[in-house]
């Protein structure tokens, strides 16, 4: 069983930053596309950032440059660091993952950008900036 466990989320105003944190158990970590999404309410799901197992990271045009994904192996948890928040960026936050290979064959995580492709989802944690 998957289990996504986030934190982090908060209340800030617009300029500030704060760090969100996904831990996995360590299979999931390791045999696992992860990534980053958010849903503002009346809006689709979203996937924010993303990681790859080689190292290339992918980010959604609006967080390019403010936001900064991370991933630390020996706690098996996945990071986002979101700086210079704008009230734009009021959303609920969900850790994702999607098992290794692909139903297409493929072990490459950052082309899993929509939410349907992925199996397992954490709780949610909520991030609110106000202007």
């Amino acid at each position: 069983q998957v289990q996504l466990v986030e934190s982090g989320g908060g209340s800030v105003q617009a300029g500030g930053s704060l760090r969100l944190s996904c831990t996995a158990s360590a299979s999931t970590y390791s045999n696992n596309c992860m990534g980053w999404f958010r849903q503002a309410p009346g809006k689709e799901r979203e996937r924010v950032a993303a990681p790859d197992f080689d190292g290339r990271t992918s980010y959604a045009d609006s967080v390019k440059g403010r936001f900064t994904i991370s991933k630390d192996a020996a706690k098996n948890t996945l990071y986002l660091q979101m700086n210079s928040l704008k009230p734009e960026d009021t959303a609920m936050y969900y850790c994702a993952a999607e098992p290794r290979p692909l139903p297409s064959g493929s072990w490459w995580c950052l082309d899993l950008s929509d939410p349907i492709e992925y199996s397992y989802w954490g709780q949610g944690t909520q991030v609110t900036v106000s202007s």
